[in-house]
């Protein structure tokens, strides 16, 4: 079978076919624009192609409650032309297939869950550190919603000793996004982190961060593996980093194979950037068998 999928995010937006192992087997990336130039363009990609669903993986906040009027919207976005979008309820109108929708970092998760790192677990973060912050998390076997849905970009965090830098976040100052996002790094340094691969201090703040923040998700969620994603984990040196901070602020707390096997319970993504348009696939395919029981 054939299934269609939706990486939306902010910059452009990728549309994929693929099959139920996952496998890709046509993609093009459209840029995003606003609703009434890109969504036609998106629809358009699918019509004829022979989809049984299509999963949608978007970049939020959106609404992801079935129950709500406004099921399928991307709410209350800083991408002020998408607000109130109804991007489910446009491709389903336009496709008459099913559309499946979760976060672009919930996609991730269930693209590594399903196909990746984390298959076999039920318990796992996925964490995208870029532009903005966001976290997947999966307990128990499912993709966690809730009240809306994770926003553990978010979390409040203490300063490290020797910064005195007040925060890229408008809404928060010093959560982890303000403190660690790519924004953040170039307000703070006046490059961007590519230009700044050689200045040891950017890297000590941003693992700091970092860290302080995954101890805080390991605390609450107690993750079997955690996914780090994103354009700031391409500075690849900092993954060592992230795994002594994280150790040393656990300070002998916890102690489990996981915590001693650092090297492979913090890790970067293992689907060649794919995890998220994976992750949509899975999301078509779960929402043919939803429907099959709630028709």
């Amino acid at each position: 079978m054939l299934y269609g999928a939706l990486e939306a995010g902010g910059t452009k937006m990728v549309c994929a076919v693929g099959n139920e192992n996952g496998e890709i087997l046509e993609r093009v990336s459209i840029p995003t624009v606003t609703p009434e130039e890109t969504l036609p363009k998106l629809a358009g990609f699918f019509k004829g192609k022979k989809i049984e669903a299509l999963g949608i993986a978007c970049f939020g906040p959106i609404d992801l409650n079935r129950g709500s009027e406004t099921y399928g919207y991307i709410t209350t976005t800083p991408k002020t032309a998408w607000k109130n979008c109804d991007i489910v309820g446009y491709m389903k109108k336009e496709l008459g297939v099913p559309v499946g929708f979760d976060t672009d970092v919930n996609g991730s998760m269930l693209g590594e869950a399903s196909w990746g790192c984390a298959k076999g677990l039920d318990t796992a973060i996925y964490i995208t550190i870029g532009t903005g912050i966001g976290i997947g998390v999966m307990a128990n076997g499912k993709l966690i919603h809730g009240m809306q849905h994770p926003e553990g970009g978010h979390i409040i965090l203490k300063s490290h000793p020797e910064d005195t830098y007040k925060g890229h976040c408008p809404y928060h100052g010093t959560c982890l996004e303000g403190m660690a996002n790519g924004p953040a790094i170039e307000d703070r340094w006046g490059k961007k982190g590519v230009e700044l691969a050689d200045n040891p201090k950017v890297w000590e703040f941003e693992s700091y961060y970092i860290a302080q923040a995954l101890v805080d998700y390991i605390m609450v969620l107690s993750p079997q593996k955690i996914i780090l994603g994103g354009g700031v984990m391409h500075q690849e040196h900092m993954l060592p980093l992230i795994h002594k901070k994280t150790k040393e602020l656990l300070n002998g707390y916890i102690n489990t194979r996981e915590i001693e096997q650092m090297e492979e319970y913090i890790v970067l993504p293992s689907l060649n950037d794919d995890q998220g348009i994976m992750g949509a696939v899975k999301l078509a395919m779960e929402e043919v068998e939803y429907e099959k029981k709630n028709v």
